[in-house]
């Protein structure tokens, strides 16, 4: 498959991401407690991947692919519960632009760096000028949607 029809549905992910992170603000501000919030949204998330698991639970993993598998790559939720921590908690007190923008800001810098120094066993894409412009146009457009 072409890999440009990925493109529609990572901009539907990146949407819902902006309205998943305001819904938790509200979450937040009607359950009182932050981690109270977080847990019933983690709790609904495990229970709707289990019953997808349920319903198609081909392939399952060999016990080679387990144990090739980095230490670290069960981690993986921890990284994006602080994603949506801040936007649970901090939403409310800056907006949703700037929250997002520097969220995703800082995803776009980082994933330069695992790109081009190949982090984490992905295959490298060196740095470039153009990644470079494109960087800095991310930052002065989040600096504008913070100051405007």
């Amino acid at each position: 498959m072409n890999p440009i029809w990925f493109i529609p549905f990572i901009i539907v992910a990146g949407a819902l991401q902006a309205f998943g992170a305001v819904m938790s603000a509200q979450l937040r501000l009607s359950l009182t407690n932050p981690w109270l919030a977080l847990t019933v949204l983690f709790t609904l998330n495990a229970f709707f991947f289990a019953g997808l698991f349920a319903v198609l639970p081909r392939p399952l993993p060999t016990m080679e692919g387990i144990s090739a598998m980095p230490w670290w790559a069960p981690l993986a939720g921890l990284t994006g519960a602080v994603a949506v921590f801040a936007g649970l908690a901090l939403i409310d007190k800056i907006g949703a632009g700037p929250v997002n923008g520097l969220i995703i800001a800082a995803n776009l810098f980082t994933s330069l760096a695992i790109d081009h120094f190949g982090l984490m066993n992905m295959p490298v894409h060196a740095l470039n000028v153009w990644r470079v412009i494109g960087g800095v146009l991310m930052a002065v457009g989040i600096a504008l949607v913070f100051r405007f």
